[in-house]
């Protein structure tokens, strides 16, 4: 079965306004790309106790998570620790992470043109990004080598683990869900209709909704109203998303409905 995929940022400068995120939209973004979706996102910022609190839910279930920010080596980044914590084991120098971290700094300094020297604080320090919770798997950062890390949690789902910095966090996901997740993708067998409806209450137009839900039990039906829209004014977005052979039957029903309704529509919409 197709995994739910999931989302938690971590950051105090999110919830304090600092930072816009730009995560969310992306990795939907991302997922719609492969034909999938987000179920649910969880935002938490740098407290060590919620943190371990989201991921040990993360944990316990099934879905494939991404977890963005925290992995850093400063004292305000918390995630890795928290991941350990959350699972119940140890942190440990991951043996490829060290190399890719060893590899980077040798070519930070070539760059400089110094000679590296891999004693000095700093560098011994670098090597903190690359302690995982015991049993993790490295994920893969082609922006600077620095790498990420996937865990296997009791439920069957898995959570990967990427920076706070969208420039590193976005190819790392996509490496994720192009080979982790390819066997999922389902490009053109996913779609969504809709329609605007001009002046309906959703109460009026429930019943239908709910015999569409019934009689297609593998499509799902969204209504997304608005009472002050620029152009459109009072209006009702109402369509259907699911599996694409099952999209039309359900949509055309909905389409039938709204005209024994007498309802008054606008442009039909359909999304990938």
């Amino acid at each position: 079965m197709t995994p739910e995929f999931g989302l938690i940022i971590v950051g105090d400068e999110i919830l304090s306004g600092k930072r816009s995120d730009k995560h969310l939209p992306k990795v939907i973004e991302l997922l719609a790309q492969r034909g999938l979706s987000l179920s649910w996102m969880r935002l938490v910022g740098d407290d060590r106790e919620r943190i371990t609190g989201a991921l040990r839910d993360a944990f316990a279930g099934k879905d494939a998570v991404f977890c963005c920010g925290g992995i850093g080596a400063t004292p305000d980044d918390h995630t890795r620790q928290c991941a350990a914590a959350a699972l119940g084991v140890d942190l440990a120098l991951h043996p490829e992470a060290k190399v890719l971290i060893d590899t980077r700094m040798r070519e930070m300094a070539a760059e400089r043109g110094e000679v590296f020297d891999a004693d000095r604080p700093d560098n011994v320090h670098r090597f903190n990004m690359g302690v995982f919770p015991v049993g993790a798997r490295i994920i893969a950062n082609p922006y600077n080598r620095i790498p990420g890390f996937t865990c296997d949690g009791a439920g069957g789902g898995q959570v990967h683990f990427v920076p706070g910095f969208p420039v590193m966090a976005w190819p790392m996901m996509e490496g994720v869900l192009d080979t982790q997740y390819a066997a999922f993708h389902r490009q053109g067998a996913w779609q969504e209709r809709s329609v605007i409806v001009f002046g309906a209450m959703e109460a009026l137009l429930t019943p239908l909704m709910e015999q569409i839900e019934r009689d297609h039990p593998a499509v799902k039906v969204f209504s997304l109203p608005s009472v002050d829209h620029p152009e459109l004014g009072r209006h009702i977005e109402l369509g259907v998303k699911g599996a694409t052979h099952g999209v039309a039957s359900a949509y055309a029903q909905l389409i039938q409905g709204l005209g024994e309704y007498g309802a008054q529509l606008g442009a039909e919409m359909v999304r990938p």
